[in-house]
């Protein structure tokens, strides 16, 4: 009977986020064996014997209700990702592991959870800069490769928060410290857990930059200030092979039903086809984004098509997290399962050989009413890159008017 109750006490249910106050505030790490860690904030809510963790970067707020408790350990299950977190009490919170699932298996890293109400704390410095604006940001992969990428900051005191972007989407909202001669900043979303640091340098670039995911991965990074770049996007688009080619793929849907872009319901219609896959926060952000749109607008006269490419090749599982996407962004376009992994280097030959090879997720197909390829779009610029994310909705909004006319 104790162990029905307690089961009871940390079973979530997924209502509205709770009225009640914050009951615990927690500051979490995922340890890193290289000392940098990944640190958020989690605050707990309790309403009677039912309990809710919201987890906080910058602006975002991820709730999650699923609990289970199973005698000494507390397994708490992320809405998305097919992550989880593997939990047992200790003196200061609780200690464990992060479990998520990726292309070559599971990755496992360890967690501590204690309560806290800081995220960073740095000793005061005399020296003041603000941060705020856009950078010009350059970062080095561990084979030499450098990339561009955009930093948006936002500093008030020393709190710091904003997004980088890439020409394949951007590291989400990203809450963090600027003190003095250095900054740090981080973000965990249940399948990304992202460290950036930096050095000021005196005339206020920064220099030194360290940017650490997952398990081992390393990059350096350094920015200065400029106010008007933008991405080149060119060497990561999709592209139809032949002008006068038209799209012909058929994958089953979540309830198994073969669709193709060529039944009765797309012809003559503008198709936004998205490629995507349920392990991709960038593609998380851009399906709330699309399901929205679609189902204000869909008396426009378009469609959207999800094309999903999972870790596993094995249907129910695609399905199993797909749903949770459906679920939880109402999305009323199909989703169908390619049965392809997202790592396959033959995944565009296989589901779609008349485009040009798939290199970011998410990336989109437009195409028009009579069928041919109007516009390819890679990656994202989610909520958290403010402007970037206003431009895209706007740019996108005028091309399928302008497509269905």
């Amino acid at each position: 009977m104790k162990k029905l109750i307690l089961l009871f006490i940390f079973t979530g249910c997924f209502l509205n986020t709770f009225s009640q106050t914050v009951s615990n505030k927690w500051r979490a790490q995922i340890i890193r064996a290289d000392g940098r860690h990944v640190v958020f904030n989690i605050d707990e809510y309790k309403a009677g014997q039912q309990l809710e963790w919201v987890i906080k970067n910058a602006e975002e707020r991820l709730s999650i209700k699923d609990f289970r408790f199973t005698m000494d350990s507390l397994i708490v299950s992320m809405p998305f990702f097919g992550a989880e977190l593997f939990l047992k009490k200790t003196k200061l919170g609780y200690a464990g592991q992060w479990k998520k699932a990726g292309s070559k298996g599971d990755v496992l890293m360890p967690i501590e959870i204690n309560k806290a109400p800081y995220r960073y704390r740095y000793p005061a410095s005399t020296k003041k800069i603000n941060l705020s604006g856009r950078w010009r940001a350059y970062f080095v992969n561990a084979e030499g490769k450098q990339s561009d990428a955009i930093a948006e900051l936002k500093q008030t005191g020393n709190a710091l928060t904003g997004s980088i972007l890439t020409t394949t989407g951007d590291y989400r909202f990203l809450e963090g410290v600027a003190n003095g001669d250095s900054l740090v900043m981080s973000t965990f979303d249940g399948t990304h857990a992202f460290y950036f640091s930096a050095k000021i340098s005196k005339d206020g670039a920064l220099v030194d930059g360290i940017f650490a995911s997952g398990v081992t991965s390393i990059e350096t990074w350094s920015a200065t200030r400029d106010a008007n770049i933008e991405l080149d996007e060119t060497d990561v688009l999709m592209r139809v092979k032949e002008p006068a080619q038209q799209l012909n793929f058929r994958f089953p849907d979540l309830d198994g039903k073969m669709i193709s872009i060529g039944d009765e319901r797309f012809k003559g219609k503008v198709v936004v086809v998205q490629i995507m896959g349920s392990w991709c926060p960038n593609c998380m952000d851009e399906t709330a984004f699309l399901s929205k749109y679609y189902n204000e607008n869909k008396s426009l006269g378009f469609e959207v098509i999800g094309l999903a490419y999972e870790y596993s090749t094995d249907f129910e599982k695609g399905r199993t997290s797909l749903m949770r996407f459906k679920n939880k962004f109402n999305v009323q376009y199909p989703m169908l399962i390619t049965g392809v992994t997202s790592n396959d280097p033959l995944r565009t030959e296989k589901t779609l050989p008349q485009m040009t090879p798939i290199k970011a997720f998410p990336s989109m197909i437009i195409v028009g009413k009579d069928g041919q390829v109007k516009k390819t779009h890679a990656g994202y610029s989610g909520p958290a890159t403010g402007v970037h994310h206003e431009k895209f909705k706007h740019e996108f909004d005028e091309l399928i008017r302008m497509l269905v006319k």
